[in-house]
């Protein structure tokens, strides 16, 4: 770890290449390479070519693929002196703190929406009074969510304020990452789309502070929800703009590439880190393997949700940056701050798989490069 301008914390290429497969590694030294029988062609390493691709795919998969993994806790508790002291743990935590917790939330929800719906339907006409009311009213509900957790939730840094042209970025481990950040202060969110009742709190409450869906599918989403980010930055009373660059969920041991669309507005950024620690739960959601609620229940049975956050210093695009290298440094500052190891892949690839006329791409420059470092040794 080095320190750069303006005391910046820089990981070191070793930590940054880590995961980064290098094509070196996976070629025989110069003292094993014979001289081939004749010269050596293109067609000959496409023949080959589907064999390196497969191997160095598999070594691509399992280090994209540790970045969305949940590490479930090594079990400690099959022996007799230890097995009676873990059934009383779960006896405390599904008996005792489970309903307690159900009560927490469900006072919350009744405080929440005897409040909300009257505030909603009665001060139309006093637009300033209803969106005070009800970023307030999302920070309460917000609260009663993290006290059904045990949230132990350590804040570092000044609170954001409300100031035009100012972004907040964070690392993205579940979508309770919005909850904690909320409860502190009312931010509006770019998030994708959900079915069920997290889709009905979508388009209902949390359109009242501002918040903007999209939908991962949908090309024409991207250029709606662009505009609609360029014309909430600008606005003066709007709530600050949180966004989640890496665009998906993943398992904060891991930093994934971010998105350039934050970083192209022209607006400050303010980077935020989130560190859960993983002794009593991992609050990690695989979307693809767990629904929302059920992630909510393994939240409100386990012993807490210990995390901390972190606002850092905001950050803005030098004059020889471009939105690209701009979204990498913020990366870099976020992944320091947290404890992440940055890896070089889209999280998008979670979702959708190249198509066969890139890999095809890949497979020949695949090859190419590797005819050229064997034909200079």
């Amino acid at each position: 770890m080095s320190s750069g301008k303006g005391g910046e914390l820089i990981p070191s290429s070793s930590e940054l290449d880590l995961d980064r497969p290098n094509i070196e590694d996976y070629l025989p030294s110069g003292s094993s390479i014979h001289e081939p029988v004749g010269k050596l062609r293109l067609c000959n390493l496409l023949d080959i070519s589907p064999t390196l691709t497969e191997a160095a795919g598999a070594i691509v998969d399992d280090s994209f693929t540790r970045c969305f993994k949940s590490n479930p806790p090594e079990p400690w508790n099959w022996n007799v002196y230890l097995f009676p002291l873990w059934w009383c743990g779960v006896v405390i935590r599904y008996l005792i703190l489970f309903p307690v917790r159900v009560i927490v939330l469900t006072v919350g929800w009744i405080i929440f929406l005897s409040c909300f719906i009257p505030v909603h339907l009665l001060l139309k006409e006093h637009d300033k009074l209803q969106k005070n009311m009800e970023r307030a009213l999302v920070e309460l509900i917000c609260s009663f969510f993290v006290a059904s957790w045990t949230g132990v939730i350590n804040y570092h840094g000044p609170r954001p304020s409300m100031r035009p042209k100012q972004v907040f970025v964070a690392n993205h481990t579940s979508t309770i990452d919005f909850i904690i950040l909320e409860q502190m202060s009312s931010f509006a969110v770019i998030m994708q789309k959900h079915p069920g009742w997290v889709g009905l709190l979508q388009s209902t409450i949390l359109e009242s502070v501002g918040c903007i869906w999209f939908n991962r599918s949908e090309a024409k989403d991207r250029e709606t929800v662009t505009k609609k980010l360029r014309e909430h930055s600008q606005g003066v009373d709007n709530n600050p703009l949180l966004i989640f660059p890496e665009g998906t969920c993943v398992n904060n041991q891991y930093s994934v590439m971010f998105k350039k669309g934050a970083f192209e507005l022209g607006c400050t950024i303010c980077p935020i880190a989130i560190k859960y620690n993983k002794i009593f739960v991992d609050a990690f959601w695989n979307s693809r393997k767990q629904s929302f609620t059920m992630h909510l229940l393994q939240l409100m049975t386990s012993w807490a949700v210990v995390c901390d956050v972190w606002y850092l210093e905001p950050q803005n695009l030098r004059p020889d940056e471009t939105p690209i290298e701009f979204a990498e440094r913020v990366r870099d500052i976020i992944s320091v701050r947290a404890g992440l190891k940055k890896v070089p892949w889209d999280g998008y690839l979670k979702y959708s798989r190249p198509s066969s006329k890139h890999r095809e791409r890949k497979q020949q420059s695949f090859a190419e490069s590797v005819l050229r470092r064997l034909e200079e040794k």
